[in-house]
């Protein structure tokens, strides 16, 4: 077998098991002596490196920085660029691109999903890899495209392993997601997923109880409540193929909703 091909099979066994972080510039070895590894490498050696980031604020302080920066922001390129230079979010060290939206802001409708995937922090897109595909295909049935859409997550870092965020990580992308939506106004807002449901519905019922109901919801910076309805995420809907034919009802509320609107 060609050294090429080994190694391309190796880097997809690295990550179909989810080693897909770089921690260090090079391995560490485990199996030698405390003494052995302190062994100093010659300075010419060190590859250069940019300088450490800044420490990070203390959670309050950097919930307030966040809302302090969300306020601020006057258009959404004005909120795209308070996202990227947020530094209070740990995730941010981790992901190599901030992803803040896709698709049409004055469409009038807006999905808000849970974070970017690992296709999505390497592209710099939302819904860009198999969930992304398949919901340009939900889409699709209903007659829309991302150029009648406005397509975001309720956060903008890819969390390390797909691993599902924390409550911490979501309160601090919150005052930037609320001023998104503010700015945005959509007429309609889709909910995708439990987590994006429960981030803007705190204390509601689980997306299984909440899926197809259209309901008001309140954001900050809003003078009326938003009809906003919540549905499966399609990375869901690849594990259980069977619960598409619930998405697909909503799917068509979600179409009769937008039919009424436009008369």
């Amino acid at each position: 077998m060609a050294d090429g091909q080994m190694l391309e099979e190796l880097l997809a066994w690295y990550v179909a098991v989810g080693a897909d972080e770089a921690i260090g510039d090079v391995p560490t070895n485990r199996f030698a002596e405390p003494a052995a590894r302190a062994v100093a490498v010659p300075t010419a050696a060190i590859p250069s490196r940019p300088a450490a980031p800044a420490a990070l604020l203390a959670p309050n302080a950097a919930l307030a920085a966040a809302h302090e920066a969300a306020a601020a922001a006057g258009n959404l390129a004005e909120l795209k660029a308070a996202v990227e230079a947020f530094d209070g979010c740990t995730l941010k060290r981790t992901a190599t691109h901030t992803v803040f939206a896709d698709g049409n802001p004055d469409s009038g409708l807006m999905f808000i999903g849970e974070a970017p995937g690992a296709e999505e922090d390497r592209i710099g897109r939302p819904f860009v890899g198999a969930s992304g595909q398949l919901l340009d295909r939900m889409l699709q049935t209903i007659g829309l495209d991302r150029s009648l859409v406005y397509i975001t997550n309720v956060l903008f870092w890819r969390p390390p392993g797909n691993r599902k965020p924390t409550e911490t990580e979501i309160a601090l992308c919150r005052p930037f997601v609320d001023r998104h939506i503010a700015l945005v106004r959509p007429s309609l807002l889709v909910m995708v997923g439990g987590t994006a449901s429960a981030a803007l519905l705190p204390g509601s019922d689980g997306i299984t109880r909440l899926r197809g109901r259209w309901l008001r919801l309140n954001v900050s910076g809003m003078a009326e409540p938003i009809e906003a309805i919540a549905m499966y995420h399609p990375s869901f809907l690849l594990r259980s193929p069977e619960r598409k034919r619930e998405t697909w009802l909503d799917l068509l509320s979600l179409k009769s909703k937008l039919t009424s609107k436009s008369k």
